[in-house]
């Protein structure tokens, strides 16, 4: 294959190179360093080691295959360098047919993809080619450097100058001399972080040394005469400096979308839209786009499968251009996107987007891969215990059939339901529902607070006082979550004994609180993904239907049930229990072959959701820790596949599901980060891109995870914290 570039240099008009004969070949991370205007492979065991002096670039292919291309630079990477990265990139996109994903990463501002690959963190290396520095194998004895490391969730090592005058009270350092390793560790250092730091020193120790080092741990004011022997005598150490690194705690992020065009030869941007949220049908298939998140140092190009080959090629050149006019950071990332390859971060400033069952266009199966493809793993009760992953994805923790209590809040007390209406909700009042069930030999509780969206202030503070009373008088052990009327997990809508659950818009369960017979209602009956249904009133208009679900009408003369043509058996089951609770005898009603009495009593026939809904789209996880060991409470997404130990047992996590959000105290949490986390759980909520408004937020302690959480992870394991993790890395040493 001949690819070929107008106006370079003679060197780099060349047939796809050579290296690329094992590119993407099998899955798995590779690397090569720009060498000499040329591509060098570096060693497996020095990756994470990267120069600041040069260029880089990266292929990660998934097992599907799909293919992620970055190309790094260091801060001290000449013009040259970066140019024939950038043509080393284009190369290798073309060569791999135009699938792969690009991104473009910065020393220091590198993207969480990227970050992925490298968890036990990255080492920053000062020189490069240029000052005849190589990525050497070696045990070399005759070491000395001094590595600063910063971060709780993405680990960052930089070389500085080996002296005391480098160091600072609040971080942990790498002093390595070859044989010995130390890590020292500042007075006012955290726990998380002297373990981040411990994994590191052991990777250098077994990557980069073979194992042939000994690690020593060091704290601040115990050096031993080894290491002043080395650095010289101790001064006076500077304290702790806060992280000037600006993390925003909510996500609210904006963004304005531009196509992209070439007709006249030079690259011009005309707007589509100046702020998002977007909808996916603004990208045309036959155009290129910049999706435009510059005051987030994020820019991403989509290109249409369709466009033209010039434009698709140039994508990542003319990001680069837009940021240079905008007069963005030289940090911005830039994400070159395929139609299918779209990263979440992309995928969350549109409110609709669907991803055709992992699919592109008619005839071309598109896998995503690693970051974006979760397995979807349909329902099944009988096993609901010993599959993690499925209660996880489905939010079940059983398959409802234990005990259930419920009251309604009611004069700022908890009043008993009348058990015979268990499953019937008003809007106009608020309800708690402790569920209890056993998990082995133990006994679980789960407290549901439903709040219905026409409940007064006062019943909104109770609901939330009531619960804290509620778990305190059982010792503080259930599972509290928290739930907006219509926004009901699968597992509260299966409590019901195999009845839906019915969701009057308003009025109350209290005596002659109900809505007036008579007036036309409309009831909306969808089964969840763990097959329970749920019946919610909505607006009496033909613009509600929808082809994938029943419906039941109920005027003063008559009850209409309605079944679209994608609707199951099991939602027309329901529907007859709604009739029979709303009272009145039904006709059936086929979608296409409605009666006139049908479309008056609905006030007209209106235009309806007639497309089959992509019910199985399984948003990947993401994970966030909330901190403020710096001062302030910063929230920061942990990198790549995460795993239980990237939860911080001194911090609140952040687990969000897409259609729900766990909020995980870990043991040794402080107050600050107790009482305002469940506050930024709703900003990260109420400021989502994508316009997802109300899910409900399930508190959990750690020690306490019930399957709906742990099953997120793989190969939970619940001894994990028996002993402390420091401990067991020590043990390591």
């Amino acid at each position: 294959m001949i690819i070929c570039f107008l106006h370079l240099p003679q060197f780099l008009t060349m047939v796809s190179h050579k290296e690329f004969e094992t590119a993407g070949k099998a899955p798995g991370l590779q690397i090569w360093r720009i060498e000499n205007m040329d591509l060098k492979p570096v060693p497996k065991n020095l990756y994470g080691n990267f120069y600041t002096g040069d260029a880089y670039l990266l292929l990660y292919t998934t097992s599907a295959p799909s293919y992620y291309i970055h190309m790094w630079m260091g801060n001290e990477c000449s013009q040259d360098e970066s140019g024939a990265a950038a043509i080393f990139a284009t190369q290798l996109d073309d060569f791999l047919g135009g699938g792969p994903v690009q991104f473009r990463e910065v020393q220091n501002n590198e993207s969480l993809t990227f970050l992925g690959y490298f968890k036990s963190g990255i080492k920053y290396k000062q020189g490069g080619v240029a000052s005849g520095f190589h990525h050497v194998l070696t045990n070399d004895v005759n070491v000395k450097r001094l590595l600063h490391i910063k971060g709780r969730r993405a680990i960052r090592a930089t070389e500085v100058e080996l002296s005391w005058s480098s160091f600072n009270k609040g971080d942990c350092f790498i002093v390595d001399l070859g044989k010995d390793i130390y890590q020292w560790c500042g007075s006012d250092c955290n726990r998380f972080e002297r373990l981040k730091a411990s994994q590191l020193a052991i990777d250098i120790r077994d990557n980069e040394r073979n194992g042939r080092a000994k690690l020593i741990m060091v704290e601040d004011g115990a050096e031993p005469d080894a290491l002043t022997k080395v650095i010289g005598p101790k001064s006076s150490i500077a304290p702790a400096t806060p992280d000037n690194e600006e993390v925003e705690t909510s996500n609210k992020k904006k963004a304005a979308l531009y196509m992209i065009s070439d007709a006249s030869g030079s690259m011009k941007t005309s707007a589509v839209a100046q702020t998002s949220p977007f909808k996916q049908e603004m990208l045309s298939l036959d155009e290129c786009y910049i999706l435009d998140n510059g005051v987030d140092k994020n820019v991403f190009v989509w290109k249409g499968p369709n466009a033209n080959t010039s434009e698709r090629k140039a994508a990542m050149k003319a990001a680069e251009q837009f940021i240079k006019e905008k007069n963005y950071s030289s940090k911005t990332q830039i994400q070159v996107l395929p139609a299918g390859g779209e990263t979440t971060l992309f995928k969350q400033f549109f409110s609709n987007w669907k991803d055709k069952d992992q699919t592109t266009g008619p005839t071309k199966a598109y896998t995503i891969g690693k970051i974006a493809h979760v397995e979807q793993i349909p329902f099944d009760a009988s096993s609901l215990h010993n599959n993690k992953t499925m209660a996880a994805q489905h939010n079940m923790v059983d398959d409802g059939s234990g005990k259930v209590q419920i009251w309604r809040v009611e004069g700022g007390e908890r009043v008993p339901v009348d058990p015979s209406t268990y499953g019937r909700f008003f809007g106009g009042d608020c309800y708690l529902i402790l569920y209890s069930y056993k998990q082995g030999s133990r006994e679980q509780h789960i407290i549901y607070t439903w709040q219905g969206l026409k409940s007064t202030q006062d019943e909104l503070a109770a609901s939330a006082f009531l619960t804290v009373q509620l778990d305190d008088s059982m010792g503080g052990a259930p599972v509290q979550v928290r739930v907006t009327q219509g926004q009901e997990p699968p597992h509260l809508m299966s409590l019901f004994k195999g009845k839906p659950m019915i969701i009057h818009s308003g009025g109350t369960s209290r005596k002659d609180g109900q809505t007036k017979t008579g007036s036309m209602r409309l009831f909306h009956i969808r089964q969840s993904s763990s097959r329970a249904t749920r019946a919610v009133e909505v607006e009496p208009s033909a613009s509600g239907l929808n082809t994938n679900d029943v419906f039941v009408l109920k005027s003063s003369d008559c009850v209409f049930v309605w079944k679209g043509a994608g609707a199951s058996d099991e939602e027309m089951v329901a529907a007859k229990f709604v009739v029979s609770v709303l009272g009145g005898k039904s006709t059936d009603v086929a979608e296409g072959k409605e009666p006139a009495g049908f479309w008056s009593a609905l006030g007209g026939k209106k235009e309806y959701q007639t497309s089959p809904t992509l019910r199985n789209m399984v948003k990947p996880p993401r994970l966030f820790g909330c901190s403020n060991k710096t001062g302030r409470l910063m929230v920061e997404e942990v990198p790549g596949d995460f795993t239980q130990s990237d939860l911080a047992t001194d911090d609140v996590m952040l687990l969000d599901t897409w259609d729900q959000i766990f909020l995980w105290i870990g043991k040794e949490a402080n107050d600050v980060e107790k009482t305002e986390s469940p506050k930024i759980a709703k900003d990260y909520v109420d400021s989502d891109p994508s316009g997802r408004r109300g899910l409900p937020i399930t508190t959990i302690k750690q020690g306490a995870e019930p399957p709906t959480f742990t099953g997120w992870f793989q190969a939970w394991d619940q001894h994990m914290w028996d002993t402390d993790p420091l401990e067991k890395i020590r043990a390591r040493f």
